[in-house]
């Protein structure tokens, strides 16, 4: 067990691009955490007697239209960004492994059941099913976790499915089915830890999408609500005020690419880290 935590570890410092994804996702990471602290102005103190001011030593990337010191709006964003990807991923992923063990390993009639879900969840467009789900319980960040949710489980449970129905036939299963081993024990002990791995790649490729998902519908007014700062909401802010300040869509863009690449990369990276073909070919 150490000795495989230990190649996955060299496989991924031996990947320059997942390298970088990493040091560009704990950048953020520390950022969100410690937002009290990193950011130098307070993000919601409102000083319109500065308003649109040009990045110097008081505002290294100057204020918005309110007068908002931007810098420490896009620090605190990061802290709305990833607590949004993070919580609804997470969840969402718990839920999709609990229900693509059931489906992959449970009687035909279940399965089926809950592929017929699945199948009516992912017909639904995500953007108009977000939509409506928000326009009924209105905007705000819970619902916003709670659509992302909904639209990224059955995604996550078909994977999972895949997964364990290529894994129920192998032969240490079948050895644990002889030996009359619980259904509980096969799936914590032998499945569970052979699925996890790969959809933690699966979860942190999607992370960015959730968060660009974020930033639209803040972007839209449908997502996290003002003040709370979002880097959506500061994107929309650089945009109606372009002709006064046309740099703030452009500070506001630069956190949304970097965390893209950033969990992209590294995604990448745990793919091919935890695929033992490319594993060996790494280490060799």
């Amino acid at each position: 067990m150490a000795s495989g935590r230990r190649n996955v570890w060299r496989a991924l410092a031996a990947e320059p691009l997942g390298v970088m994804g990493g040091a560009i996702v704990l950048t953020f990471v520390v950022m969100a955490l410690f937002a009290p602290w990193l950011a130098p102005h307070d993000p919601f103190k409102i000083d319109v007697m500065h308003k649109f001011a040009s990045p110097s030593l008081a505002h290294w990337a100057g204020t918005d239209q309110l007068g908002r010191d931007l810098l420490s709006r896009i620090i605190y964003g990061a802290r709305t960004a990833l607590g949004v990807a993070i919580t609804a991923t997470g969840i969402a992923g718990l839920a999709g492994i609990l229900l693509g063990l059931v489906a992959g390993y449970g009687p035909r009639w279940l399965d089926s059941l809950l592929i017929l879900c699945f199948d009516s969840m992912t017909s639904l467009p995500m953007i108009m099913f977000a939509l409506a789900v928000i326009t009924v319980l209105g905007p705000s960040t819970a619902t916003l976790i709670l659509v992302i949710i909904l639209v990224s489980i059955p995604g996550y449970a078909r994977f999972i499915r895949a997964q364990t129905l290529s894994l129920v036939r192998s032969d240490f299963i079948l050895a644990e089915q002889a030996m009359n081993a619980s259904t509980a024990r096969i799936i914590l002990l032998h499945l569970l830890p052979n699925v996890a791995g790969q959809l933690l790649v699966v979860l942190s490729m999607d992370v960015p999408v959730v968060i660009m998902l974020e930033a639209g519908l803040s972007y839209l007014s449908l997502g996290v609500k003002p003040p709370t700062p979002s880097w959506g909401n500061i994107l929309y802010d650089g945009y109606v005020s372009l002709r006064q300040s046309p740099g703030m869509v452009i500070i506001a863009g630069i956190p949304l690419i970097l965390a893209t690449l950033g969990f992209t990369f590294l995604g990448e990276a745990l793919r091919d880290a935890l695929d033992p073909r490319l594993q060996m070919r790494t280490l060799t």
